[in-house]
């Protein structure tokens, strides 16, 4: 194989890798940038996150229902208080009592 065959083989040769291999390499390089800009969590790390997230809903209710049920004892004591002092309180239109002095 004589210098005048080489020389053009190895131009198509360099044209044809350069042709597939930079598409190739900008790809590889732009999937590392996207892995790295969003990493992958272990499947027992997320499974963690979960039940954490679970548990915390289920908490939130129960601090909902304690929240109620402490505005239903709040309630109940003010009409308590509110119909005692009712009571209590002589009504305007009975005579005074009489003072013995």
């Amino acid at each position: 194989m004589g210098p005048e065959i080489a020389i053009p083989f190895g131009a198509f040769a360099t044209a044809i890798i350069l042709a597939i291999g930079v598409p190739l390499a900008r790809a590889y390089s732009r999937r590392m940038d996207a892995d790295s800009k969003n990493p992958r969590l272990p499947t027992e790390v997320t499974d963690r996150l979960e039940r954490m997230e679970q548990a915390l809903d289920s908490v939130a209710l129960e601090v909902e229902r304690i929240s109620e049920g402490q505005r239903f004892t709040t309630k109940l004591l003010s009409e308590g208080r509110g119909a005692g002092d009712a009571r209590h309180i002589p009504s305007s239109s009975a005579s005074p009592p009489d003072r013995a002095t």
